[in-house]
């Protein structure tokens, strides 16, 4: 299972960080309607749940209060782009160790947790690309036929 996983998530992973490379910096600050997040807080917030899943899943006391890493910190492209790929890895890592895995004294909802952050990457994902092609870029998985 935990094979299983890290697959996935290093599917979902790479697919999200090749999008944020592809669309330019001034289209970061982009959202498609005053009441959504930018480009740049949708990745924000995915780096952010990535993180509390790798504390998480490393057993950590995870705080979600901030729902995403700080804009201070990470304001533009070329801060961002490395703290969410440094996200996926972090937690690609733990599922590597095994952390997330089904079996005798296996803490299934670490399990169920991993699972549903696949799919809040992947929720996001499909959100960003609508962002992506208002913006004029085609996602690099469309161009590679994915």
């Amino acid at each position: 299972m935990s094979n299983v996983l890290e697959t996935r998530w290093t599917d979902i992973g790479d697919k999200l960080v090749a999008l944020a490379e592809s669309v330019p910096e001034e289209s970061y600050d982009y959202r498609p309607v005053p009441e959504v997040r930018s480009f740049a807080e949708q990745l924000r917030h995915v780096a952010f749940w990535n993180d509390y899943l790798r504390d998480t899943l490393r057993g950590g006391d995870a705080n979600g209060d901030a729902n995403e890493i700080s804009a201070a910190e990470y304001p533009t492209r070329s801060e961002i782009l490395p703290a969410l790929r440094e996200s996926f890895d972090g937690v690609r890592a733990e599922l590597a160790k095994g952390n997330g895995k089904r079996g005798a004294g296996a803490d299934d909802t670490k399990l169920d947790l991993a699972v549903s952050y696949i799919d809040h990457a992947g929720e996001h994902y499909g959100q960003l690309v609508v962002y992506a092609r208002l913006c004029g870029v085609v996602p690099p998985a469309s161009l590679a036929g994915v």
